[in-house]
């Protein structure tokens, strides 16, 4: 569905708007996804042809996913979160059983990967002018938290910034455990804690390199740093 082929942008996305509207949601099938990655890599797109696009992810979206909550409520769930995971650094540095403090470390240390990847996708996305819809629960059994995006600003600003937002999730989670570990040398905990910890951190940097790299957030942030040079290379 090139606009070239079949008019122009706004009207090829009305006519994928028209297929949602109707009941289709496959956006892939449509060709919306492929439309975009060729517009993506030219001049930022018109005020109305984002919204338009994000009308359209928008509404593709909401058929399909039907366990949402709204943005209030799922930052204040992973702050929660992460006061949680502070509080059992504060355990861990003051109680006197050696295990006890071990297990509060880890407990940090799981909490604040968990908690801190969302809150720093949505702290870095309003930084640098990204909105959000609402956190979902979604994608095959067990269902896992998701951020929304609303995709009419993540267009208007500059793919730099939108591989900024792609990693700052995963940056967090990464580092989260080896922040927990460096209160292990002011603890009373054991070596054990120590090693859990690190294989924790290691374990998930592994997974990124093999997974995340392919079809996460890394694939996202080589997507958008492509596109960076693409339009810096026309520019220049």
């Amino acid at each position: 569905m090139d606009p070239q082929d079949g008019g122009t942008l706004e009207e090829a996305l009305a006519r994928v708007e028209g297929a949602v509207d109707a009941g289709d949601t496959d956006l892939a099938r449509l060709g919306f996804w492929r439309l975009l990655r060729e517009v993506k890599s030219g001049p930022m797109l018109s005020r109305r042809s984002a919204e338009q696009v994000g009308r359209i992810d928008r509404k593709a979206f909401e058929a399909r996913v039907k366990l949402r909550f709204p943005m209030w409520f799922g930052n204040l769930v992973l702050v929660l979160g992460t006061l949680f995971g502070a509080a059992a650094i504060v355990v861990a540095l003051r109680v006197s059983n050696a295990t006890v403090a071990g297990i509060g470390l880890i407990v940090a240390a799981l909490a604040w990967s968990v908690s801190l990847h969302d809150l720093a996708h949505w702290a870095v996305g309003r930084l640098v002018g990204i909105r959000f819809v609402c956190y979902f629960l979604g994608g095959p059994f067990p269902p896992r938290p998701g951020l929304k995006i609303d995709y009419s600003t993540y267009l208007r600003v500059d793919p730099g910034s939108r591989a900024w937002m792609h990693a700052s999730g995963a940056l967090a989670t990464k580092v989260a455990p080896f922040v927990a570990l460096a209160f292990w040398w002011a603890s009373g905990a054991p070596s054990w804690a120590a090693w859990v910890m690190v294989t924790y951190g290691m374990f998930q940097i592994v997974t990124d390199v093999v997974f995340s790299t392919r079809s996460s957030d890394w694939k996202k942030v080589k997507r958008e740093r492509r596109i960076a040079r693409s339009q810096a290379q026309r520019s220049a």
